[in-house]
């Protein structure tokens, strides 16, 4: 995963170049390629690990005057929507924001959403849905995969399987998993 990661950084920063179909290996070519494999892979952790240090010297730096500027900011935008809360109807009797010579300010309105009454939870929602609103209930038929899964070794899944269309595979893929020394920042 974390090579993934690594390699998506560095193609997102150098130039794509064709890829040399590799067949016929020897063990000594192997032997040179995991050593190498290994040896970028170190490099690169020490790198990624003083790129982590310069990062949080540089936010160290420079939090407590953004800790300060957002809290301005925050202070400021409940003055703000206070003032036109209180004054909403007179600022806002034909639009639903003001231009100002800093900014728009205004109200939004959001999605429709629906909301519980008092008293009422989803399920008795439902069974009164069931009585007075029936066609908007929703009846989901979907095969129990999960199920399907966790008894596929007894016997009437096992021998069914083939019948419904299904069948159990398993991917393999590669991988490799570097023994790691203790990484030193110079």
């Amino acid at each position: 995963m974390r090579s993934k990661q690594l390699k998506s950084n560095i193609m997102a920063t150098t130039k794509r170049v064709s890829k040399k179909v590799v067949q016929n290996v020897t063990q000594a070519e192997f032997e040179t390629a995991l050593a190498a494999y290994a040896s970028a892979d170190a490099k690169a952790l020490q790198i990624t690990a003083k790129m982590d240090v310069e990062i949080t010297k540089i936010r160290d730096k420079y939090a407590p005057e953004l800790n300060g500027l957002m809290e301005t900011c925050e202070t400021n935008q409940e003055v703000l929507q206070v003032y036109c809360t209180e004054n909403k109807e007179k600022l806002f009797e034909s639009k639903k924001s003001i231009d100002t010579a800093h900014g728009t300010l205004g109200f939004r309105t959001g999605t429709p959403k629906l909301k519980l009454l008092p008293k009422f939870n989803w399920g008795k929602v439902l069974e009164h849905l069931k009585s007075y609103l029936p066609d908007y209930v929703r009846t989901i038929e979907e095969p129990a995969k999960d199920r399907i899964l966790i008894d596929r070794e007894t016997e009437i899944v096992s021998q069914n399987l083939k019948k419904v269309g299904l069948e159990v595979v398993q991917d393999e893929s590669f991988f490799i998993a570097l023994k790691k020394e203790e990484v030193t920042i110079a």
